[in-house]
């Protein structure tokens, strides 16, 4: 019997939400917990090179805006730890485009924080690409393309290969499948000037 899909839960950025999220370090802690699962602000202090004193701050502040919430089945006496709320977080440009220059910085800072935060990621596996098999060395992927298209088309292609990375969310393999492992695809497409 296989398991049924669960709907993933992504969260959509608004202006408020974004006051709460929009720092380096907050960014890192979400990403943390969303990808390694609960912990407290001591263990991911530990994991980020932060002192628990500045996690537990930052993670206060991703609770008072809903991203992250107590994970007390996990904790032991005073212990206090924390889970990410949401799967996943939606950015649309197009609900900023009306807001003052405060909402509108932050947006930008939290655009260029993705873009680092896809950088570390690449090159934390091409250091790390020889401690794996080389059955997963061939199976990764650091490709680009260029093609010529309109908005319109950009925006399908944009759709279309979300629901592809959807299709193999859905078709996942459990955590104790053999040979199976969390992997990371980013997806980015963007005008580029030409002469």
């Amino acid at each position: 019997m296989t398991e049924e899909p669960q709907e993933r839960k992504v969260r959509q950025l608004d202006a408020r939400s974004l006051r709460g999220l929009a720092h380096p370090l907050r960014m890192q802690l979400l990403d943390a917990l969303r990808h390694h699962g609960p912990a407290t602000a001591s263990q991911l202090g530990e994991r980020l090179g932060e002192s628990s004193g500045a996690t537990s701050y930052h993670l206060r502040q991703l609770a008072a805006h809903g991203f992250v919430e107590d994970a007390p089945e996990h904790g032991k006496g005073r212990e206090r730890w924390w889970r990410a709320v949401d799967q996943g977080l939606a950015f649309h440009a197009e609900d900023f485009e009306q807001a003052g220059p405060e909402v509108r910085g932050m947006a930008e800072m939290y655009l260029h924080e993705v873009a680092n935060t896809h950088a570390r990621e690449l090159s934390s596996w091409l250091s790390a690409r020889d401690r794996w098999s080389e059955e997963w060395s061939r199976a990764s992927d650091m490709s680009n393309a260029t093609l010529r298209l309109t908005p319109e088309l950009a925006v399908e292609l944009v759709q279309r290969m979300h629901a592809l990375i959807d299709d193999y969310r859905d078709r996942a393999p459990g955590k104790d499948a053999p040979n199976s492992e969390q992997v990371r695809v980013h997806t980015h497409l963007f005008p580029i000037e030409t002469d």
